[in-house]
Formats: C-alpha cells, structure tokens, sequence
C-alpha cells in the first residue's frame, strides 16, 4: 500500500482539481439501503485521497475519520479541512490493515479504492471496526461510455495507447466485486450527467494510476491527442459526460 501511496501522491493535484465529485442521490441511496443516516454516523473514509468523500459526508453531518496510504493525497484532504470544511480526523494508513480499535464506526465506506486492496482481508477489517449495526459501502464514479459515442471513442483510444489502461473500453472489464465478499448486499446503479470543461476533464485523466505508470512525454503526448479530439468534438469547450455510480452496500 504504500507503493499505491507513492503512486497517487505524483498526481494529488491532478487528482484533487479533475476527479469528479458523487451526485446527492447516492448518498440518499446510502441512508436507504443501510439504515444508517449519515448525521451523526461515525463513517471511516478508506482511501480517502484528496477527500471527494470525507468532504460530501461531512456536509451531510458524519463524523469522518480519513484513512489513506498517501501522505501528499492527505495534505490536500487537510488543507481543504483547514479552508472552510469542518474538521476530520486524517490518518496515514492500509486499509488492510485499519489502525482502529474495534467497534468504532457506523459506516465504512470506500470511494473508488477497494479494487486496490486485499479482498479478504480488508472487509474483515472493515467488520472488526464497525458496530454491532454498521455497514459497509462501495461507490465507484464510472464513464457510461456506451451512452455517447464521442466517449465511447475517447476511452478506446486510451486502451489502445495506454499499456496499463482499464476500463469500459477493455472487454474483460467489469465493476470491482465488493458484492462478493459481503453476506447481506444491497447493489444499485444511479446514473447522473456531469458538466465540466475539458481542462478539468483532462485533469482527472492524468490522475489515474495507467498515467502515472507514463513517463512524463509520454502523458503530456497522449492528453495533447486527446485535448485535440474533444475540442473538435466539443468546440464551446464543455463536456456532457454520462456517468453512473456503482454502489453495493453490504452489511
């Protein structure tokens, strides 16, 4: 985990200006489907990166202890906290391996990070330190590329110029298994419509882990194509993105 750490702590601005925030229905879908309504839980925040999560359950009243392997990725999380955002306990941490005591949480949540962890292993962790009640969720922001053509062709051309790329464009790809390892699951797909301008949008593609994995040419070479693509495609410079959270919530 701390090699993952020392991946996204390269790209923890890019991260922090381009990933995209989850839409107000999952986090209504989340109450629902666990029972547990988020003022006042006590949700720990696994892979918490620049704080996407830890800041929308705040706002929402949790308490919200943020776990991640990177030191850069917390420093940004902090740094908002110290600008506006109520205060939340951030730890450097594994998810594997969650430095808590048992019975702590109400929630365990885990915002685009499971997949990098021990499958076994870290829900067992997320057991021990959940209460006799809690719940554990998974939510993953996804491209829903099959519904624009456009972005159907923006995410082939990363498969086939990225090495290491995964996602919709690969035909073995699929939704990480966290339904698996659960007893009681809940699964939900809620689809929503992000607009963002294609900077920002090419923002969070260079914070992925296959660009990382670039060297630097490389990267600047592929998000040039790629910036000349869409603004071919989108002249105004404005992009409609469909997307669509996964979530599973297990208990």
């Amino acid at each position: 985990m701390r090699d993952l750490g020392r991946v996204f702590d390269r790209v923890a601005d890019a991260y922090d200006a381009g990933r995209p925030s989850y839409p107000d229905e999952m986090y209504r879908a989340v109450s629902e489907l666990t029972g547990v309504d988020l003022d006042g839980a006590t949700t720990v925040d696994v892979g918490a990166g620049t704080g996407i999560l830890t800041r929308a359950l705040r706002a929402r009243g949790s308490h919200v202890i943020a776990i991640d392997p990177g030191a850069e990725m917390l420093a940004r999380l902090m740094s908002r906290s110290q600008n506006g955002t109520p205060a939340v306990v951030a730890v450097q941490g594994d998810g594997n391996a969650l430095p808590l005591t048992d019975g702590v949480a109400d929630l365990v949540a885990y915002g685009q990070s499971w997949h990098w962890l021990d499958p076994v292993v870290s829900i067992a962790e997320a057991r021990r330190v959940l209460r006799p009640r809690g719940a554990i969720v998974g939510c993953w922001n996804l491209h829903h590329a099959a519904q624009a053509d456009w972005l159907a062709a923006y995410e082939a051309r990363l498969a086939e110029e990225v090495p290491a790329y995964w996602g919709p464009a690969v035909e073995q790809w699929s939704v990480p298994p966290i339904a698996s390892a659960f007893e009681v699951v809940e699964e939900r797909w809620i689809p929503w419509t992000r607009l963002v301008g294609i900077e920002d949008f090419l923002l969070g593609l260079r914070s992925h882990s296959y660009m990382a994995a670039l060297s630097a040419e490389a990267a600047d070479a592929l998000v040039e194509r790629q910036r000349a693509a869409l603004r071919e495609d989108f002249p105004e410079g404005v992009l409609s993105v469909p997307m669509r959270v996964y979530l599973a919530v297990g208990r």
